[in-house]
């Protein structure tokens, strides 16, 4: 009689096992800029080994798409190719058994309609879209196209000042990156093939510690042109412009409503983030070249204010870069209660030093995003007794930064997910009582990849508090500027993609009031974008250089390395105070982490797989 035994992987699963996790890091590192088509029938392919052949959907038509998409590919298939991949996706869709042929096909599918110029231009002219481009990944993901192989380099031969310099050339706001970017550069990270991406913010921190923004000089101006542009909003957008105008040798003259400059790097971030003085290093730099500022100046036509239209004849051209300071709300029964509060109004007030009385008090917190986290981690060192957040989604669909989220919680923030507000309760005097929140199942999956919350069968929860800070967004102060003639869409400010409005000459816009609330990196590169054709605009096409010489690349293997990763104070001593949080890496770990960057400037890119062109 044969015996049974203890199933255990055998050496093939083991190696299959390790393969797919080998597959996974090299999806993940997957550049923009690939044909798409080519990418589709390489995940079409890994579809097909996935199947048990069982069903002719999946064993046939898997198969025959396969052979369809490399018709294409090769220069054989015609318009009707199209129609036929279409009917057969659509077959396998409706036909297949398992979720291997339904997803393989309605993945398709989805790339068919989202790429269809694609498939038509391969078909037509032999080859992959013009659009399509190799690039090198973390420059095409960073919206102001930084060279960060190039500052990676220059952090790891310790010449920060020359890597502030290089960061300068397309951002001037360094510090401000280092300290609070979102580092969307990472995400597509080619070391991600290896092991994990490069720290690249990490190393652009080590870059403006070891030189001070301020201390490094900004570069030689043109000669003046006589020009003079109206920018409308000191913050990152509008001083980025301002920057880079006035070192093409125009005159800018920036015009903003409150006592300091900065926008919401100033109002809308606590100090503990990003410090105020450390701020102040990278607008001095920007002031440095000779932008004039106009401060507690307001555009409008009330009492003190400045005319739209006298702005407009006055100068050569206007940039309106007037953020998104203005405060959303939720729209729930009790909102007017005494002690609701909303986050603009909160982190305004701490970017002032006037900070809010939490002190022994409950406080909740509505949102999930990093303004919400703000806020929370602001409440905790405002002495509150209690701080909650109540948030419609899970922890995992929050769209704050995962290290903010687990940050506020290690600092002692209770999280109530799928908890979605319901009305306020509050007392005889018209005082915030509490909070009634409406429980949530978690449902279908929605068009963002999120899974949507649901109505759950069970009674209200009551959550007692003293304080409610409401951080679900922001909006733009739109109607005046709508009152001159500047097109609004929404809520925001109607330009094109080179920040022109249509039927207005001479006035461009970007930044929060065009996108809404984004990221800082994104409002510096809308900046930076509106000063070249503000410059072409005017006649003219100066280009912005840089002298620095970039280190060569070592050809040392690139054997696997764990990522550094910057620590923080820990939460018992950072939590009853607002400074700075997040330490910086020693010089052996920064060489060590820039000494992992691949140098895709140099492998694997070339003149046949371009980036975009810029002015720059």
């Amino acid at each position: 009689m044969s015996r049974l035994k203890v199933e255990t992987p055998d050496q093939v699963q083991l190696t299959v096992e390790r393969l797919y996790k080998d597959l996974e890091r090299h999806i993940v590192a997957s550049p923009p800029g690939l044909c798409p088509v080519d990418l589709q029938l390489s995940f079409l392919k890994v579809c097909q080994a996935q199947t048990c052949g069982k069903c002719v959907p999946c064993r046939v038509g898997l198969a025959q798409l396969q052979k369809l998409l490399e018709d294409v590919l090769e220069g054989r298939a015609t318009m009707d190719t199209l129609r036929l991949i279409e009917d057969t996706a659509n077959s396998i869709t409706d036909s297949a058994d398992c979720a291997i042929g339904y997803e393989a096909s309605h993945m398709l599918l989805a790339g068919f309609v989202g790429f269809r110029e694609d498939y038509v231009h391969h078909i037509k002219e032999g080859c992959c879209s013009v659009h399509a481009n190799h690039s090198i990944p973390c420059v095409a993901l960073c919206p102001a196209q930084v060279d960060i192989p190039g500052y990676v380099a220059l952090v790891g031969a310790k010449r920060y000042q020359d890597a502030v310099k290089l960061i300068r050339k397309d951002n001037p706001f360094p510090t401000a990156c280092a300290l609070i970017c979102e580092h969307p550069c990472e995400a597509r990270c080619r070391r991600n093939m290896i092991d994990t991406s490069v720290n690249i913010r990490g190393l652009k921190r080590m870059a403006v510690d070891m030189a001070h923004a301020d201390t490094v000089p900004v570069p030689e101006k043109a000669a003046p042109t006589g020009k003079n542009i109206a920018i409308i909003g000191g913050g990152p957008s509008g001083l980025s412009a301002a920057y880079y105008l006035e070192i093409m040798g125009h005159h800018a003259v920036v015009f903003e409503e409150k006592k300091s400059l900065g926008g919401m790097l100033r109002y809308g971030i606590p100090s503990y983030r990003f410090p105020r003085e450390r701020l102040d290093e990278d607008i001095n730099a920007i002031l440095s070249t000779g932008v004039e500022v106009k401060l507690n100046t307001r555009i409008g036509n009330n009492e003190g204010e400045i005319p739209f239209e006298s702005i407009h004849n006055e100068y050569d051209a206007v940039y309106i870069a007037i953020g998104a300071h203005t405060d959303k709300k939720i729209g729930i029964e009790g909102e007017d209660s005494k002690g609701v509060i909303s986050a603009v109004e909160m982190l305004r007030g701490i970017g002032d030093d006037i900070m809010p009385d939490f002190k022994g008090k409950r406080v909740v917190v509505i949102g999930g995003g990093n303004v919400a986290m703000d806020c929370t981690r602001s409440a905790i060192r405002l002495g509150a007794s209690k701080v909650c957040i109540a948030y419609r989604r899970r922890q995992e669909d929050m769209t704050a930064l995962p290290d903010e989220v687990e940050g506020a919680i290690a600092e002692g923030a209770e999280l109530y997910g799928l908890k979605a507000p319901h009305h306020i309760e509050a007392d005889e005097n018209g005082n915030v009582a509490a909070l009634w929140v409406e429980p949530q199942i978690i449902g279908p999956i929605d068009a963002w990849g999120r899974a949507r919350p649901i109505h759950a069968d069970v009674d209200l929860l009551r959550i007692p508090c003293d304080i409610i800070v409401v951080a679900i967004g922001q909006g733009i102060e739109s109607k005046y500027f709508e009152e001159a003639g500047i097109k609004i869409h929404k809520g925001t400010i109607e330009a094109l993609e080179s920040s022109e409005l249509e039927d207005n000459e001479g006035i461009f816009a970007g930044g929060d009031c065009v996108t809404g609330p984004a990221t800082v990196i994104r409002a510096i590169a809308a900046g930076k974008v509106a000063a070249a054709n503000i410059d072409e605009y005017l006649g003219y096409r100066h280009e912005i250089s840089c002298d620095v010489e970039i280190p060569a690349p070592t050809l040392e293997d690139k054997r696997p390395c764990g990522r550094v990763q910057l620590s923080e104070i820990e939460a018992s001593e950072r939590r009853d105070n607002f400074l700075h949080i997040e330490n910086c890496m020693s010089e052996q770990e920064a060489c060590q982490e820039a000494g992992r960057c691949l140098r895709c400037d140099k492998f694997g890119f070339s003149s046949l797989k371009g980036g975009r062109n810029t002015r720059w």
